[in-house]
């Protein structure tokens, strides 16, 4: 007898419950996936929004940075009294007129004794910022007793100076070739001779030049061809004079086609070169040569030997050990930049002697704004914001919390009070740039206040910062617990007197809190501004309440509005400032609602 033991079918009730099990195991399963996914996909959004947080913010302090920084050169420069026009009389009104720019240019035309010509003396003016004769000036009233002396004074370099000792102009390479180096000439032509091959790097960059150039024409020959053709499909449709005009207009880019194919055919040639001499021109990058004290600019190069422009006169045509004498590159051709070579020379002395120097622009933090990059600074936008927030404050606050008060301790509940209530939350929500044309038509217009003032923006951003203070003061209010009223109540107090004594004190940290947040709204606001003339270029500090002025998102408008490279570097780095200012406004809020809040 086999002890084989047979299953027991399962009854249907049980197979019920163990298909309802199933089930629900199942449920619990794509439950818990489902959940999963979610936080996948919640942390996924975070680390995206975070990333995207951490490139601006990147961006901005890399291109802005620099702009905390200012290249000054120092200038020996002589302040004669007959030069300045000021004779005896030494008063300060008489000495803050004096033309100090003639002396300023009278410094560089000493230290570069050979630039002759008008427009190679602009160009050496052009080193030094246009606001150069204010550091003399200021040096001179700090001190008469200089007059009739030579003084080193340290002055701001251009902005294009500037920007390319910064390396943001143009990417700057050097190198020391190897064997020794034979100069023959110091002025005017120079040829540097090389028996070593020290020169190939250059040929072969140039070359590879030279098929980038040759591509770019392609592409624009396309162009001009696609151009041809569909001028030439218009002939069928015009007829007379418009014909006419169309004919000649193809056979100009027809000759222009033809001119472009032969240069393109030539640089192709010239990049295929290995040998010989290349011409340089403004479309290649432009190298010099540090030699005996001197700088040569190449206009011909060849494996062994270059022939240049001496930039800088040589001190002598003594052979130049390796390692004394070097080759700098700069990459973008002088056809695309702002800074000719001549200055990169002038500059480049200035530095071999130690007259250059990087230091921190505290003028930025000091000076209003300029049309010159270098002399532009963000006090003037700093303290029209100030004056525009106490107007601001002065106004949104008392009104805001007493509103706040009034609709949730003493107002009736019914239709009016709901209408209120819901016209205050759509106020919030209405787009800043309303209240700027609320402000143009009725502060302006009507009322005839003066445009550009901090006291009409104070205004209007009171205006918008209202419903925010209002709504953020009856959420504090609405916190603290009724047992506070119900007590102060029984014990005798009255309306006012337990709003006043108990309610209102025990919810101020919420109210500041949503003050503060809505003050830090109100700073980082441009549109309503700009409605009421706070757009205008503004020199001058705001003494008052009434002066014109500006206010710093749109002082980082107006730069972010400027084709000079340079204030490229200065608007990063007044939305620095800017977002330094609504991140302590943000903490201050936060610190308030610890400090003093209670939890009920």
């Amino acid at each position: 007898m086999t002890d084989a033991t047979q299953a027991v079918p399962a009854s249907s009730g049980e197979r019920r419950e163990l298909k309802k099990r199933a089930t629900t195991d199942e449920n619990v399963r794509k439950r818990y996936a489902k959940e999963r996914r979610f936080k996948a996909y919640g942390m996924t959004a975070v680390g995206l929004a975070v990333t995207m947080l951490v490139v601006l913010m990147v961006d901005i302090v890399s291109t802005g940075y620099t702009a905390f920084f200012q290249n000054v050169v120092a200038l020996n420069v002589t302040i004669d009294p007959e030069r300045l026009r000021i004779g005896s009389d030494r008063d300060p009104e008489t000495l803050s007129r004096a033309p100090y720019r003639l002396v300023v240019r009278d410094a560089l035309k000493e230290q570069f004794p050979s630039v002759e010509g008008r427009r190679e003396r602009r160009s050496l003016y052009g080193l030094v910022s246009n606001g150069a004769d204010l550091a003399v000036r200021d040096v001179v009233l700090a001190d008469p007793s200089i007059i009739g002396t030579t003084q080193a004074v340290w002055v701001k370099t251009s902005d294009d100076i500037d920007t390319l000792l910064k390396g943001q102009m143009t990417d700057i390479t050097r190198w020391e070739p190897p064997g020794i180096a034979t100069p023959i000439g110091t002025q005017r032509e120079v040829r540097v001779s090389v028996g070593a091959n020290a020169f190939t790097n250059i040929v072969a960059d140039v070359n590879d030049r030279l098929e980038e150039l040759a591509e770019d024409r392609e592409d624009e020959l396309e162009t001009l061809r696609g151009i041809i053709e569909a001028e030439r499909a218009q002939l069928d449709n015009v007829t007379g004079e418009q014909r006419e005009n169309l004919q000649t207009a193809i056979e100009g880019n027809v000759a222009e086609a033809e001119r472009l194919a032969e240069t393109i055919a030539d640089l192709r040639q010239r990049a295929a070169s290995t040998g010989g001499t290349e011409q340089m021109n403004r479309e290649l990058p432009s190298y010099l040569v540090k030699i005996n004290g001197g700088l040569v600019k190449v206009t011909e190069v060849s494996n062994s030997e270059i022939t240049g422009q001496a930039l800088v006169p040589l001190d002598s045509e003594a052979e130049a050990a390796p390692g004394t004498w070097e080759i700098v590159s700069y990459e973008t051709p002088a056809a695309d930049r702002r800074v000719s070579d001549q200055e990169i020379a002038w500059i480049s002395v200035l530095q071999e002697e130690g007259n250059v120097e990087n230091r921190f622009n505290w003028a930025f933090f000091q000076t209003g704004d300029s049309r010159e990059p270098e002399l532009a600074g963000i006090w003037g936008a700093v303290v029209g914001s100030f004056y525009t927030l106490v107007v601001t404050l002065l106004i949104s606050f008392p009104i805001g919390v007493l509103a706040a008060t009034y609709l949730e301790e003493f107002a009736p509940k019914n239709r009016w009070t709901d209408l209120i209530e819901v016209n205050i939350n759509n106020l919030a929500a209405v787009p800043s740039i309303v209240f700027g044309l609320l402000g143009l038509a009725v502060f302006l217009n009507f009322f005839g206040l003066p445009r550009s003032a901090p006291v009409v923006g104070g205004m209007v951003l009171a205006l918008m910062t209202l419903p925010t203070i209002i709504i953020a003061s009856r959420a504090a209010l609405k916190s603290v617990p009724p047992s506070i009223r119900q007590a102060a109540l029984g014990m005798g107090a009255s309306r006012i007197q337990t709003v006043t004594h108990h309610v209102l004190p025990l919810a101020m940290p919420g109210i500041l809190t949503g003050t503060i947040i809505g003050m830090a709204q109100a700073l980082g606001e441009t549109a309503p501004l700009l409605m009421i003339g706070m757009v205008a270029f503004i020199v001058d500090i705001p003494g008052g309440f009434t002066d014109p002025a500006t206010v710093m998102p749109v002082q980082i408008y107006l730069w972010a509005d400027s084709p000079e490279r340079a204030f490229v570097a200065k608007t990063s780095a007044a939305i620095m400032v800017l977002l330094g200012f609504l991140v302590l406004m943000n903490a201050l809020a936060v610190m308030l609602r610890r400090r003093f809040e209670r939890r009920w």
